[in-house]
Formats: structure tokens, C-alpha cells, sequence
């Protein structure tokens, strides 16, 4: 009986990205996408949209690279207008991302500040409704990390930091985003694998994730009181800046090899799932966690 193989419109999920061993490549933190070796993919080239966010407006956080360029492109070409906001040392990225919005036709508003302060958070929820005109979706994505060998290499600064950068504007843009969203918007976050299977040389980071987790988890609850869900995407290992600006290059050579599928995943690949849980198909989704993890069990 001759080998049946998979029809050509399907993928070989082992081949579908680079693998490691990848060079090293030092980078200053925040990490910049354009000094990325090999390239991440957020979907430019390969993300097609089918109208599930048409006329929504969303915020997305950490919208310069990575998961929130992805995301941002897939809610673009699904009919979304956004405000994408970052860090103002990520100006030339975040640009890069707008010029991708634009080109789907929509409204990208660039909206650089710093979140970890209150006033902030709630500057940028109004800033969307003013220039917006309306709020439907808001995506908490960014995030901080640093890798240490032991727990006392952590100072009370940087742990700090990484709370205020990572959970805090979770619940400030929550707080703020409640009073406009619409029923049958939505809450999203960015949780990790590392919340379930922590690694101790991510102390501060993996524990921030298990609290976004838990705080998505409890926020359904709340946030269904008008109308709104609340979920969260669990990635697993994700080829962003984040990597080779924040761990060993030992680290960076061999990044997502251990994972079932062999690779670290490329942003493109999580964008699918912020759209699904943002979108009315995922209209009896809330509190959950979807994890995106490349085989990896979140228990």
C-alpha cells in the first residue's frame, strides 16, 4: 500500500520555523527585533485575515516586537483599528509594526510610555477611546525578565521591576478598560509555560506569569459582569528579542530545542490564538488559559 502524506496545504510543524543551534548574538535590553538572527516571523507575509475583529478597536502592550507585532498584524488584517504601545526606546520597531497595521488599512495609533506607572495605564485607555472612538479589546503583553543562577542575585530593584513591568498594568489597564469595554469585549494577557513549569534562573519572571495566570482566572468572574471575557495564552518558547537581550547565549543557541516539536515557536504562530479568544467564536470562553506551548502539558 503506497505512503499517503498530508495534503500540501498542510505544514510539518517540525519544519515550519528555524531551529536551534542559533547564534550568539548579545543584544542590550529591550532586545530589538530588527538585530534578530535568524528573523522573527509575525505572519507579514503569511497571516490571512477573514473579518472575526471587524470595527473592533483594541490596545496591545509590548506592540513593537515579538508576540505583540504578531498580534497586532492578525488583528489588523482581521479588522481591527489598534493603539500599540511600548517602550519609547522601541520607537524604530513599533514603527515597524504600524507601517504593517497601515498597509491592512487600519488605524495605528503609536503610543510610547512607560507602564509601570499607574497614571500610564489609564492615560492610554483614554487615549484609545478619544482617538479610537470606542475600546472592544485590550491585550496586556508586556513583559520583563532577567536570568540569575541564584536567588539572591535578584536585588529588590530589579525583582520590583519586573512585577510592576509584568502584573501591575494588568490590573491598572483592567481597571480602567472596565468602565468603556463593551459587552462581548475581551481581556487578554500573556501568561507563559513558565507558570506551570517554572525555571528557578527565571525566578521573578515565571512568577509573575503564575499570576497573571491566576489573576485571568479570577478576572472572568468579574469582568462577565459587563459583558466582557478574560482569558490568557500560555507560549511556550517564542524566537523574540526578549531572548537573546535577557539569557546566556548557551541559552539563546539552543532555545525551544527541548520542546516536543524541537523549536521555539515564531511569534506568528501565537498570533491565531489572541485572535480566536478575542473573536465571537470563543464567545463561551472565559478564565481560561490556552496554552500554545509546542507539546508541552500546563498541569
Amino acid at each position: 500500500m503506497p505512503v499517503q502524506t498530508a495534503p500540501s496545504v498542510l505544514i510539518d510543524p517540525r519544519e515550519a520555523g528555524p531551529k536551534p543551534p542559533f547564534p550568539e548574538q548579545p543584544q542590550p535590553m529591550p532586545g530589538s527585533d530588527r538585530q534578530l538572527t535568524p528573523q522573527a516571523d509575525h505572519g507579514e507575509r503569511s497571516y490571512k485575515g477573514s473579518g472575526k475583529l471587524e470595527g473592533c478597536k483594541a490596545i496591545i502592550t509590548g506592540a513593537d516586537s515579538g508576540i505583540g507585532r504578531a498580534v497586532a498584524i492578525a488583528f489588523a488584517r482581521e479588522g481591527a483599528d489598534l493603539v500599540l504601545s511600548y517602550l519609547e526606546a522601541e520607537q524604530s520597531d513599533a514603527e515597524e509594526t504600524a507601517r504593517w497595521v497601515r498597509d491592512a488599512g487600519r488605524e495605528a495609533v503609536l503610543a510610547p510610555g512607560d507602564l509601570t506607572r499607574r497614571e500610564n495605564c489609564e492615560a492610554l485607555v483614554d487615549r484609545a477611546v478619544r482617538e479610537l472612538g470606542d475600546l472592544d479589546i485590550v491585550v496586556s503583553n508586556a513583559a520583563f525578565q532577567t536570568t540569575h543562577e541564584d536567588a539572591d542575585q535578584w536585588n529588590p530593584e530589579e525583582f520590583d521591576h519586573t512585577y510592576k513591568t509584568n502584573v501591575y498594568p494588568l490590573f491598572w489597564l483592567t481597571r480602567a478598560a472596565l468602565k468603556h469595554l463593551r459587552p462581548g469585549g475581551s481581556i487578554l494577557a500573556t501568561a507563559s509555560v513558565q507558570a506551570f513549569q517554572p525555571s528557578g534562573q527565571l525566578l521573578a519572571y515565571s512568577s509573575t506569569k503564575g499570576a497573571i495566570a491566576t489573576f485571568i482566572k479570577a478576572l472572568g468572574e468579574l469582568a462577565i459582569q459587563h459583558g466582557v471575557r478574560a482569558n490568557a495564552v500560555a507560549p511556550g518558547p517564542v524566537w523574540t528579542p526578549l531572548i537573546p537581550s535577557t539569557m546566556p547565549q548557551e541559552k539563546v543557541k539552543n532555545f525551544g530545542g527541548s520542546t516536543t516539536i524541537g523549536r521555539p515557536a515564531q511569534p506568528a504562530e501565537l498570533a491565531g490564538a489572541y485572535v480566536f479568544l478575542a473573536s465571537n467564536d470563543a464567545r463561551y470562553i472565559t478564565s481560561s488559559v490556552v496554552d500554545v506551548t509546542g507539546g508541552s502539558m500546563l498541569t
